[in-house]
């Protein structure tokens, strides 16, 4: 049996294919179980997807609060219950009178943090069911607005009653709520017509590579061309070279004493563990009070890193 892999890997998700679709095929392809994806996106979007493989799937926290950018295409005019072009028209609105400026500045009110309503045509829970399960019943319930976060909303392209949008924003944030919300706004209604996501955290979609080319690579014996190390996720996080007793006290779930050099650390700060030969073998967060690492993730890598030495904080 082959060792698993303990990778991510950076998917352009076609238009037509869930997220969960991309998982399974990547599962079946690689044959081992832990796979998951780094943020869903809905079926009729396309872009970036991180899948990951191994123990890097309990990395995936990092990826999904990270920051994410897209590419919108909005249709002016017409409503839909699901806010994008696979629901339900609900209102159809001339929207000749919406010009270029008055776009701009209801994209002005929508930068920051802002509250959002999740549209009802969502993975989110109440009262234990999926909220799209419940809309396809004819049943809506109340969603409290939520604050999100809106880094860049720029206009990139003009041709009425299509306008496309740039967004980078914080976790969280519905696409397809912004575009209604635009409508509502500009008081002629709007949907999102087409989706493409473009970065998540670390990975772009000019490195990003087809499921099928993926297969085509594995299959051939050159996946490990596309695969990036588990901890390119926490390139952000500087990192510490244990000693051998200090890796054994990390893989054992113990703190590490620390040097007097390393009291300036902030107190919850977070760093990157490696093995004297460069494994990753812990995430550990600096206890301030007691001026020691404790580890809050342990693993169990097989191979360097090549990104053992990248950002590298000596505990001595």
């Amino acid at each position: 049996m082959n060792d698993p892999i303990d990778a991510v890997l950076n998917i352009d998700k076609p238009v037509g294919h869930t997220s969960m679709d991309v998982v399974r095929r990547v599962k079946r392809l690689v044959g081992q179980k832990q796979v998951g994806h780094g943020g869903t996106l809905d079926p009729q979007a396309s872009g970036l997807l991180p899948v990951c493989l191994g123990y890097a799937s309990r990395l995936m926290e990092f990826v999904l609060d990270s920051s994410k950018e897209y590419q919108g295409t909005i249709k002016l005019g017409v409503s839909t219950d699901t806010y994008d072009a696979e629901g339900e028209v609900l209102a159809n609105c001339d929207s000749s009178f919406v010009t270029e400026e008055s776009f701009e500045l209801v994209l002005s009110k929508l930068r920051g943090k802002i509250q959002q309503k999740p549209p009802m045509f969502s993975a989110l829970k109440h009262a234990g069911r999926r909220l799209y399960e419940l809309a396809r019943q004819g049943v809506e319930v109340d969603r409290p607005d939520r604050q999100v976060e809106i880094f860049r909303l720029d206009l990139t392209e003009w041709t009425p009653p299509f306008v496309t949008i740039h967004v980078e924003c914080g976790r969280g944030v519905y696409i397809r709520s912004l575009a209604h919300d635009i409508g509502q706004l500009l008081g002629c209604g709007a949907h999102l017509s087409a989706l493409r996501r473009l970065k998540t955290g670390p990975f772009h979609i000019e490195n990003a590579v087809s499921i099928d080319r993926f297969e085509e690579l594995f299959r051939n014996g050159f996946g490990d061309s596309v695969l990036y190390p588990p901890d390119y996720l926490l390139l952000h996080l500087r990192a510490i070279i244990t000693s051998s007793q200090e890796e054994i006290r990390l893989q054992n779930g113990q703190e590490i004493q620390l040097e007097s050099t390393t009291h300036h650390a902030e107190h919850l700060e977070q760093c990157r563990a490696y093995s004297p030969d460069g494994r990753l073998i812990a995430l550990v967060r600096f206890d301030r009070s007691l001026l020691v690492w404790k580890p809050f993730k342990v693993f169990r890598s097989r191979l360097r890193s090549p990104y053992a030495e990248h950002g590298v904080f000596t505990l001595r």
